[in-house]
């Protein structure tokens, strides 16, 4: 089953898509129809969800960060944004650059969960581009700085609830290949990880888990187009300056300079 969210009259609305309709549902823990259907067009779609948390998980990728012990860091829910958003480059902050993640959608709350039914919490997942200003990343041991920019992390364009044991993902920058990988990659499963996250805090309806990413990055450059594929969900955004200059501390414009 596939969950958009889109653009109504009446405000954003989770509906279900089928073939060229959207059946409206009553939110997205509530996917009971309303009875109201539209067409669906691509062009209304907006970020899949609305997070109150975007969790990522950091040095997951590879046998060698099986190695270390797991490790996750935060980003604001209101860096989400949607299928065909720009993302804002701010300049002066270094190298940006954009990683093709699976992200999974939390459906109901999570606490203390084992990897026997880790996955029943799992709504079902998305395609996500965590985007990352590397020097900005490096300068900051809790990644704050490098990766919790307002639209540094575009979500879509739908969530799918069938959630695939191995996803392809694949991430091109204008219209070029930069990679091909599979979640296989990932250090650590889908049902590990919210083991992990939800020992330390429950997890909620709406959250976003981005689980690592396999494949190689790709610099963003303003008038680029990037586009992240997961297991057929296809992400594009175009990427754009940012409008207003980031006032550094004095720490980052020594660094940077």
């Amino acid at each position: 089953m596939l969950i958009a969210r889109v653009a109504t009259g009446d405000g954003p609305r989770h509906g279900i898509v089928r073939g060229d309709r959207v059946l409206l549902v009553h939110g997205l823990t509530d996917l009971r129809p309303t009875g109201v259907q539209l067409p669906f067009t691509p062009h209304l779609l907006l970020a899949p969800v609305v997070p109150g948390t975007i969790y990522g998980m950091a040095h997951n990728t590879g046998p060698a960060d099986r190695m270390l012990p797991p490790q996750a860091f935060l980003k604001p829910g209101h860096a989400a944004i949607g299928p065909g958003d720009p993302i804002p480059v701010p300049q002066g902050i270094g190298p940006v650059v954009a990683e093709a993640e699976l992200a999974l959608v939390i459906g109901r709350p999570a606490r203390h969960r084992t990897r026997a039914d880790a996955l029943e919490v799992v709504l079902g997942y998305t395609a996500a581009n965590d985007v990352t200003a590397r020097a900005m990343q490096a300068q900051d041991s809790l990644w704050l700085a490098g990766k919790g920019f307002d639209g540094f992390t575009p979500l879509g364009p739908v969530i799918d609830t069938d959630l695939p044991d191995e996803a392809d993902i694949r991430l091109d920058l204008d219209g070029t290949p930069v990679s091909r990988s599979t979640t296989t990659g990932l250090a650590r499963g889908f049902a590990e990880i919210i083991v992990f996250l939800s020992s330390i805090t429950t997890l909620q309806p709406g959250d976003v888990i981005l689980t690592g990413a396999p494949g190689a990055d790709a610099e963003l450059r303003p008038g680029g187009q990037v586009s992240v594929s997961v297991a057929g969900l296809s992400l594009q955004n175009p990427v754009i300056a940012a409008s207003e200059p980031v006032a550094l501390l004095e720490h980052y414009r020594k660094v940077l300079a």
